[in-house]
C-alpha cells in the first residue's frame, strides 16, 4: 500500500505545512486515507497530460484501524481497547540526505514540508511511515509515501550557444537549409513550462528583403525564404532568434534570445574582364624568357579563390608558340613572356588575341562578357646578331704532310642582320700545334706548316681549330666556327725494334729472344715488317742470327755457347709494308750477365739493363746506406750497454759522451733522467724516493764482482775481458729480462790518457808488437797500420 502526496515545487514554509496525517490505514488498495485531516487533496485519476497538476478535492473520512483483543481474558472488565501509538518517517529528505526537509509529528501524525521544493532538482521523494506502540512494538507494516513535486515555469529558455555560424551559398534558391538552432529549458517538456518555440525577431541587413530567412517555430531550422543572395552586396546577415517556453506564449511564457550569423559563400558569378581592349609590348630579338606586357583583369568574386584566378590562353596570332600568359599568383595578372628567340628579319610585330577564364567554370546561366577577350600588341627591336658559321663545325679530309702555304679551304661567316650594311672579319682563335692562317677578309684558310698526323694534337686522326668571325656594329658582335681536319695517313714513319733493351746469360737457355716493332703509321703503312741484322759489324751476324716469326714478330738468337759479360748493340733492319716502303735500322741493346742458378743476373749491372734509370739506382742505394746506418746505431747501443771494464788510463777509445738513454722498450715509457748523470754526482739508492725507479732500473741489490783486472794489463787479454764481462751480466740474476744500460765501470769525469801524438814520439813503446791490432776490426786498423810492421 502506498500513499501518494503531491507538492507544488516552490512551497514556502509557514513556519510548516501540513502534509498529511500519518495514521494511515491501507483501505482494499485503493486510495491512501489520513485521519485526522480536515481536507487533504490527490492528483486526480482521470487526468491526462493536458491536465497534470490539477488536484481533487475528497471529502474527510475516518477509518479506524482493526482493534486485537485476546480471547479468554481475565482481566478487570471494563477493558481499555485504545492504543497510544508512535509515528516516524524515514528515507530521502527526512532521515537520509537531504534532511530535514520532511518531519512527522510522532503523536498526531501529520506529515510536514520544512523547506521549499525544486523539481529540477529532485522530483520525487520516497518515504516509508513507520507506527509503533509505547513499548517500541511495531503495530503495523510500515506503508510507502511518494511525494511527486508539481513543476512550474521558473526556467527560462537557455540556448546551447550565444552565437550561431552558418553558411549559405549566394544565389541558392528559396527554401535551401541554411543551419539549426537549439535551446533547452529544465522545466518538464511535457508541460507547457518546457514546450519551445523559435522565431526570428530581426535581420541585419534588410537587403534585398528583411525576411531572406525563416525558422522552423519548433526544430530551430532556419531556411532561406526568398532570392537574391549575392555576396557582392551582402556578404553576410545578422539573425536575432527567440525562444519561448509555454509553447511560444507571449503573456505567460518565458524567453531568451541568440545570434545566428550566416555568411553568405562565393560561386562563380563573375567572369573576369580585361581592363582595356589593347595591350602593348616590345621585345629585342633573339630574347627568351622577357616579360613583354602585363595584362590586367578584374574580378568582382572572392580573391585567391579557384572563382577569382585568372587563367589566361593565347587564341591566335602566336602560330609558332613563341608566347606565353602565365598568372602572376599575387595580382592575377597576366604576363606575356618570350619562351622562344624571336628574329626581326622575320617578323617586326606580332598580335596576339587572349582569352582571360577562371579555374573554375562560371556558373549556370553566367556567361562571359565581351570584356573577357584582349589583344596584345608586341613590337620587335632590332639588335646586331653575332655573324653564323655555316657549317658549323665544318669538317674536311686530306692527307697528312700537307706543306706550308698550301691552300686548305674558306671558311666564312653569314651576318643574319640584312637590315645592316656590316663588314666581317676573321681572326683564328684556336690552333693547338699553329698549323693554319684564315685571311682576314675572305675566310680563306691555308698552312703555315706541315700537317702531321702523329703530332700529340692530333686525336683519333682529328685536328680541330677555332675561328672568330667579327662584325662592324655597334657594339660589334661575334661569333666562332670550329674547323675539323681529318688526316688521312701516308707511310712517313719508319719502323723500330721493340723493346729497345734486354739482357741474357753469358751461357744463354734458352739462346733466343723475341722483338717487335713500332711504326707511327697506320696499316697499311705499317705491318708486316722484315727484320734482318746488319752487315757490319762483322761479328754481328758472327755471332747472332735473327729468325722472322710472323709478320711482326721475330726471334734475335746467340749463335755461339757462350758470351762474355758486357753490353752489346745489335743493328737491326726494319722495313714496313707501305706503299713505298721505309726502312729503318735500329740498335737492341743486350746486356750480357752472369747469372745464378735461377737464370737471373747476379752483377749489379742487371739493374741497368732490367730499364732502372739513374735515380732508380741512387733511390736503392740509399736505402741500402740507411739500413746500414740503422744497424751500426743498433751496435752502438748494444756496445754502450755493455761498457768495458777498463781502467782509463788502459783505454784507447775516445771518451763516451752520454748524450741520451733509450728506453728499454714500448713497455719502457716512465723515463728516469737521473740516470743520465755521472755516478759521482748520482744520489745513493738508500735515499732515493720510492716511485721514480724505472721498471727497467735494477733494483737495491748488492753489485755482482765483475773481475778486476791489474793495474797495467797486457793489451792482448782485451778479448777475454770482454768474454768475461759478457759472462758476468748473463749471469746477473739481477737483470731485466729485455734490454737496459747495463754499467760495468765508470769511466770517470774526463780522459785521462795523453795526446796520441804522444804515441808516435813515447820512447817506452818502441819494442812493442802492435800487430795484433789488425784483428780487432776496422776501428784500429789505422793504429795497426801506424805502430805495428816495419819501421817504415
Amino acid at each position: 500500500v502506498c500513499a501518494c502526496v503531491c507538492l507544488t515545487e516552490g512551497l514556502q514554509y509557514y513556519p510548516r505545512q501540513r502534509i498529511s496525517n500519518t495514521s494511515l490505514i491501507p483501505s482494499h488498495g485503493e486510495e491512501t486515507l489520513s485521519q485526522g485531516l480536515q481536507e487533504i487533496w490527490f492528483p486526480s485519476r482521470q487526468t491526462d497530460s493536458s491536465s497534470v497538476g490539477q488536484l481533487k478535492r475528497m471529502k474527510r473520512d475516518w477509518v479506524i484501524p482493526p482493534i486485537n483483543v485476546p480471547e479468554n481474558s481475565r482481566g478487570e472488565f471494563p477493558q481499555d481497547l485504545n492504543r497510544s501509538l508512535r509515528y516516524s518517517v524515514t528515507g530521502p529528505g527526512a532521515d537520509q540526505p537531504p534532511t530535514g526537509i520532511f518531519i512527522i509529528h510522532p503523536i498526531s501524525g501529520e506529515l510536514s514540508v520544512m523547506k521549499p521544493l525544486d523539481r529540477e532538482h529532485i522530483s520525487n521523494f520516497h518515504l516509508r511511515a513507520h507506527a509503533v506502540d509505547l513499548n517500541g512494538n511495531q503495530v503495523e507494516s510500515p506503508i510507502d509515501i511518494v511525494i511527486n513535486v508539481i513543476d512550474m515555469n521558473d526556467n527560462r529558455p537557455e540556448f546551447i550557444h550565444q552565437i550561431w555560424n552558418g553558411t549559405i551559398p549566394e544565389g541558392s534558391k528559396p527554401g535551401t537549409f541554411v543551419m539549426t538552432v537549439t535551446s533547452v529549458d529544465k522545466d518538464d517538456p511535457k508541460t507547457a513550462n518546457g514546450m519551445l518555440r523559435y522565431k526570428i525577431v530581426s535581420q541585419n541587413p534588410e537587403s534585398p528583403t528583411s525576411n531572406m530567412f525563416t525558422i522552423n517555430n519548433k526544430t530551430g531550422g532556419i531556411i532561406t525564404v526568398a532570392a537574391g543572395l549575392d555576396r557582392e552586396k551582402v556578404p553576410q546577415y545578422t539573425l536575432i532568434i527567440q525562444a519561448t517556453d509555454m509553447e511560444g506564449n507571449p503573456m505567460y511564457g518565458l524567453s531568451n534570445t541568440a545570434t545566428a550569423v550566416i555568411k553568405v559563400t562565393d560561386i562563380n558569378d563573375n567572369p573576369p574582364e580585361f581592363t582595356a581592349e589593347t595591350f602593348f609590348g616590345e621585345v629585342p630579338e633573339n630574347r627568351v624568357n622577357v616579360i613583354v606586357a602585363n595584362l590586367t583583369v578584374t574580378d568582382k568574386d572572392q580573391p585567391n579563390t579557384p572563382a577569382w584566378n585568372t587563367v589566361y590562353k593565347i587564341t591566335g596570332g602566336d602560330p609558332t608558340g613563341r608566347f606565353s600568359v602565365p598568372t602572376d599568383p599575387t595580382t592575377n595578372e597576366g604576363l606575356v613572356t618570350v619562351v622562344k628567340p624571336i628574329d626581326y628579319e622575320i617578323s617586326r610585330t606580332y598580335v596576339l588575341t587572349v582569352v582571360a577564364v577562371n579555374e573554375v567554370s562560371l556558373a549556370r546561366g553566367i556567361h562571359s562578357p565581351r570584356q573577357s577577350t584582349a589583344t596584345v600588341s608586341i613590337r620587335v627591336i632590332d639588335v646586331n646578331e653575332s655573324p653564323n658559321f655555316e657549317p658549323n663545325p665544318k669538317l674536311i679530309k686530306l692527307e697528312e704532310g700537307m706543306q706550308p702555304e698550301s691552300a686548305l679551304t674558306t671558311f666564312t661567316a653569314q651576318d643574319p642582320d640584312r637590315f645592316m650594311q656590316q663588314t666581317i672579319r676573321y681572326t683564328r682563335l684556336s690552333d693547338p700545334a699553329n698549323w693554319l692562317r684564315i685571311d682576314p677578309n675572305t675566310g680563306h684558310i691555308t698552312t703555315i706548316a706541315v700537317l702531321d698526323r702523329e703530332s700529340p694534337y692530333v686525336k683519333d686522326n682529328m685536328y680541330s681549330a677555332t675561328f672568330l668571325a667579327s662584325d662592324s656594329g655597334i657594339p660589334p658582335a661575334s661569333g666562332t666556327g670550329t674547323l675539323q681536319i681529318f688526316l688521312l695517313d701516308i707511310n712517313d714513319n719508319a719502323p723500330h725494334v721493340y723493346p729497345q733493351e734486354t739482357e741474357m746469360c753469358e751461357k744463354p737457355e734458352p739462346n733466343g729472344f723475341n722483338i717487335t716493332a713500332l711504326d707511327g703509321d697506320l696499316s697499311p703503312n705499317a705491318g708486316p715488317f722484315a727484320f734482318e741484322l746488319a752487315n757490319r759489324p762483322s761479328d754481328i751476324q758472327r755471332n747472332w742470327t735473327i729468325t722472322r716469326l710472323s709478320g711482326d714478330f721475330a726471334q734475335l738468337s746467340l749463335k755461339i755457347g757462350f758470351l762474355e759479360s758486357g753490353i752489346y748493340e745489335i743493328p737491326i733492319i726494319i722495313t714496313d709494308s707501305g706503299n713505298l716502303p721505309m726502312s729503318n735500322t735500329s740498335y737492341l741493346r743486350v746486356k750480357v750477365c752472369q747469372c745464378d742458378h735461377n737464370g737471373d743476373c747476379t752483377d749489379q749491372q742487371h739493374i741497368v739493363a732490367a730499364g732502372l734509370g739513374t735515380g732508380a739506382i741512387i733511390a736503392i742505394l740509399l736505402f741500402l746506406v740507411l739500413l746500414f746506418v740503422v744497424w751500426m746505431k743498433r751496435r752502438d747501443k748494444e756496445r754502450q750497454a755493455k761498457q768495458l771494464l777498463i781502467d782509463p788510463e788502459d783505454d784507447v777509445r775516445d771518451n763516451i759522451l752520454k748524450y741520451d738513454e733509450e728506453g728499454g722498450g714500448e713497455e719502457d715509457q716512465d723515463y728516469d733522467l737521473s740516470q743520465l748523470q755521472q755516478p759521482d754526482t748520482i744520489e745513493p739508492d738508500a735515499i732515493k724516493p720510492v716511485g721514480i725507479r724505472r721498471m727497467d732500473e735494477r733494483p737495491l741489490h748488492p753489485e755482482p764482482q765483475y773481475p778486476i783486472r791489474s793495474a797495467a794489463p797486457h793489451p792482448g787479454d782485451i778479448g777475454d775481458f770482454i768474454n768475461e764481462g759478457l759472462k758476468a751480466a748473463d749471469n746477473d740474476p739481477t737483470a731485466p729480462p729485455y734490454d737496459s744500460l747495463l754499467v760495468f765501470d765508470y769511466e770517470g769525469s774526463g780522459s785521462t790518457a795523453g795526446s796520441l801524438s804522444s804515441l808516435n814520439s813515447s820512447s817506452s813503446g818502441g819494442d812493442q808488437d802492435y800487430d795484433y791490432l789488425n784483428d780487432w776490426g776496422p776501428r784500429f786498423r789505422k793504429l795497426a797500420d801506424m805502430y805495428g810492421g816495419s819501421d817504415d
